[in-house]
């Protein structure tokens, strides 16, 4: 999924991942989180409106990597305010920095399945010691892809060597549409791999 790729469905308003708001889980998620200080990234972000309400909470740290300079420049329309050199326009896969917290929102799906043990892994190095990677997986089928389908067992499997798998189930509080379909993960950066 070239740059091109990405450039050619937001001209195209080819976007039907974008739910127009933070997603539920994610917010109650934030809701919980005490220090505003946590450096915070937001891969594949789109529309941004997990960054949008983190910052609107008080959050001062949050970053943002998206491939699509007209995926940026939606969010910005909405978010001016959002500081310009918290936003990376590159690939996240060569992206060089550390981390507390990594969001997971409809990126890994949207990348190919045959690169999700490196992403895996490029969360690992992105994360600072005790660093988590919290967010939403699908966990259905699609017809081709993007999106791209995954499951449980798969996602286990991939992080294992990464991760320990703090949470990873069900959410409870999906949008309408997602329903039964989205796995809620907290997983905690080994010491060690």
């Amino acid at each position: 999924m070239e740059k091109s790729y990405w450039e050619k469905r937001w001209q195209e308003n080819q976007i039907g991942w974008d739910i127009g708001n933070v997603s539920t889980p994610l917010k109650e998620y934030f809701d919980q989180l005490t220090d505003k200080n946590f450096k915070i990234l937001i891969p594949g972000c789109g529309n941004a409106y997990e960054a949008e309400y983190l910052l609107k909470q008080g959050f001062t740290n949050v970053y943002i990597v998206e491939i699509s300079q007209l995926a940026v420049d939606s969010f910005l329309k909405r978010c001016p305010e959002f500081p310009s050199e918290h936003i990376f326009v590159e690939d996240f896969f060569l992206l060089e920095d550390q981390f507390d917290l990594i969001i997971e929102q409809t990126f890994f799906c949207a990348i190919d399945p045959k690169r999700r043990n490196e992403y895996a892994k490029k969360t690992f190095e992105l994360l600072k010691p005790g660093g988590k990677l919290v967010g939403l997986l699908f966990n259905r089928e699609f017809e081709g892809g993007p999106p791209f389908s995954g499951e449980k067992e798969e996602y286990v499997k991939t992080f294992s060597p990464y991760f320990e798998i703090a949470k990873m189930e069900t959410a409870y509080n999906s949008i309408a549409p997602r329903k039964e379909t989205e796995l809620f993960i907290r997983l905690l950066k080994r010491n060690s791999i």
